[in-house]
């Protein structure tokens, strides 16, 4: 005897949809457009000096206490790497190039 197979499509709990399933059947309101996902992100492991590392972590707590729209360390981390490349593609009038010279 052989398994019958279900038509019926299993929901994906996780799946992106403009929907709220709860609005939807309570009339509430819609819910906003959905955003554009976050690109992949992958671990990656660097050493650091101690005491660049401390300051990092201090600057993230006094930021953090400053009530700034800094969510974690990755994402300070983030924007502090764009930043520094941002000027290093300015070549050799950046500030980075400069010091690493």
């Amino acid at each position: 005897m052989t398994a019958k197979k279900s038509s019926s499509k299993v929901p994906d709990f996780f799946e992106e949809n403009p929907f709220d399933p709860v609005l939807s059947a309570t009339g509430g309101a819609p819910s906003p457009a959905p955003r554009s996902p976050a690109p992949p992100k992958k671990k990656a492991g660097f050493y650091l000096s101690a005491p660049l590392l401390e300051r990092f972590n201090r600057k993230f707590h006094e930021m953090k206490l400053a009530d700034a729209a800094v969510d974690n360390k990755s994402s300070l981390l983030e924007v502090l790497l764009e930043f520094a490349l941002d000027d290093l593609d300015r070549g050799e009038r950046s500030r980075m190039w400069q010091k690493l010279a």
